[in-house]
């Protein structure tokens, strides 16, 4: 009894957390990644005290139904599909998403994924200026001959459509964010690739990260993409905060709530935690979702598609 009392107490934990968002800027933004992990243990650990009569007891099937009911009530949304309409005469948008590994990823291997999946517009975190010497060498420049370039500043746009507007913000990141926008079906687009710092090398400045970009995204208007490397999670509190500030989770819409993108390219250890994400504004519906790995990074890419409704009068 007591040994199911000690195991039920890492998801217990995880959910006061997860309930008072104790992980923003703090060293326990690190275990929050585990929270679905910790659901999991919370059904075992039901399962274990309600099957085995040595362990059964009304207090302990009560404490571990009670956390694993609040755990499932704050999981459950993002595996169910939001099931927006998309009218027929949309426009969509291929977009993508990859971090490069300071330029380890295969560029023969990204520009095929670039052209079998027809993306439109790509975000690439991670690039060093020899990494764009090296895309272009595989093709990238013939595919998508728009792109607003800022290796030094750890993030990239690369598009088949014409880009305006384009720079890096001038908001509290530790590294600047790429912007530029699209003009497609009558909209205007705008990009932001984003790469936030990491939690466990600064929780502190990760928040802040986090905190810059939902500020943006309240000023960004409904034809948003930001999509990248957001070291984030949809249980750590500063992702809920970014999401309420007018984002969709592109994943969590369409029924894909635990689309695990990283670590990659290790033997022994599949992809565990959700990093990289497509995120949209209102002005934007998600139509697919799913993630690619590229040999020599170990992020999964993210690709969407993502429909622009026409307006209405």
């Amino acid at each position: 009894m007591l040994g199911c009392g000690v195991v039920l107490a890492v998801p217990a934990a995880l959910l006061v957390v997860r309930l008072t968002g104790l992980d923003a800027g703090t060293p326990l933004a690190m275990p929050m990644v585990l929270f679905p992990y910790a659901t999991v243990l919370g059904v075992l650990v039901l399962g274990v005290t309600a099957a085995v009569p040595a362990l059964r007891s009304r207090w302990a099937v009560a404490v571990a139904a009670v956390v694993v009911v609040a755990h499932v009530t704050l999981l459950a949304p993002r595996f169910v599909p939001e099931g927006r309409h998309v009218p027929a005469e949309s426009v969509e948008l291929r977009v993508a998403t990859v971090n490069v590994n300071a330029g380890g990823a295969d560029p023969r291997a990204l520009v095929e994924l670039v052209r079998a999946e027809r993306i439109d517009v790509l975000a690439v975190e991670q690039m060093p200026p020899s990494g764009v010497d090296a895309l272009d060498a595989a093709g990238l420049g013939e595919l998508m001959p728009y792109r607003e370039l800022h290796p030094e500043d750890d993030s990239s746009l690369y598009s088949r459509h014409p880009l305006s507007h384009g720079g890096t913000t001038r908001i509290d990141t530790a590294w600047p964010q790429t912007t530029a926008e699209v003009a497609v079906g009558g909209h205007r687009v705008r990009f932001v690739a984003v790469h936030t710092y990491y939690p466990l090398g600064d929780p502190e400045r990760w928040t802040r990260d986090m905190t810059a970009l939902a500020s943006l995204a309240r000023r960004s208007g409904p034809d948003t993409v930001f999509l990248g490397d957001f070291n984030a999670s949809l249980d750590h509190a500063p992702m809920r905060e970014l999401l309420a500030a007018g984002l969709t989770d592109t994943h969590a819409e369409l029924g894909h709530g635990w689309a695990r993108t990283w670590p990659v390219g290790h033997a022994l250890v599949p992809p565990l935690i959700p990093l990289d994400h497509v995120l949209h504004g209102s002005g934007l519906v998600g139509v697919s979702v799913g993630e690619h790995t590229v040999p020599g990074t170990d992020h999964r890419a993210v690709v969407a598609v993502l429909a622009l409704p026409p307006e209405t009068d």
